[in-house]
């Protein structure tokens, strides 16, 4: 007897914070993706509350036997009080480092903060001029994970509809969330 042949495989690592690991009792955008297309395998590496240089010292285990790497990351950088350009810098070291390794890289832009609006909303911003920056210099896919949650009558803010507290998206946040990234994956 012939085993039947099994589908391509295509490992994502996911690295990044609670965006990427997903809020308590929700199922985060992995999960929508990897529920539309069966080929993904995602390791999600999201741990809650980390900067870009806590993120970055988790990269190469979670990237080990990896095809693609998405990295997402900042807003703890600017919850804490940490710079911009500091963020940005780990978020392109991190490109980088995924680059080096061989891996399909994609990055992902902060969300707008509902909570922290409007204080935070000119470091997003920033960080996010900067974060479209490193992806056009570094030649990897851009996440708008920004534009796709914003509401556009209340910039700066994700629309009600898509948060459950003002800081992580809902479900219908992930879900959307996770469209950009399968539109993302077919292209790089």
């Amino acid at each position: 007897m012939i085993a039947p042949l099994s589908r391509p495989s295509i490992v994502v690592a996911a690295l990044g914070d609670s965006i990427t690991e997903g809020s308590p009792g929700l199922r985060g955008w992995d999960v929508w993706a990897a529920r539309a297309d069966p080929r993904l395998d995602i390791r999600n590496c999201g741990v809650y509350g980390q900067r870009t240089d806590e993120i970055a010292a988790r990269l190469d285990e979670c990237a080990r036997g990896a095809d693609v790497l998405i990295v997402q990351g900042g807003i703890n950088d600017i919850a804490q009080g940490r710079g911009v350009d500091d963020a940005a810098s780990g978020l392109r070291a991190m490109v980088r480092q995924g680059k080096e390794l061989g891996l399909r890289v994609a990055l992902a832009d902060v969300l707008p903060w509902n909570n922290g609006w409007p204080d935070a909303e000119p470091r997003i911003r920033t960080l996010n001029d900067l974060i479209v920056q490193i992806a056009r210099e570094e030649e990897v896919q851009l996440l708008p994970f920004h534009d796709t949650l914003e509401d556009p009558e209340r910039p700066g803010r994700m629309r009600q509809e898509w948060t459950f507290e003002g800081d992580h998206p809902n479900e219908d946040g992930y879900r959307r969330l996770a469209d950009v990234v399968l539109a993302a994956l077919q292209k790089t």
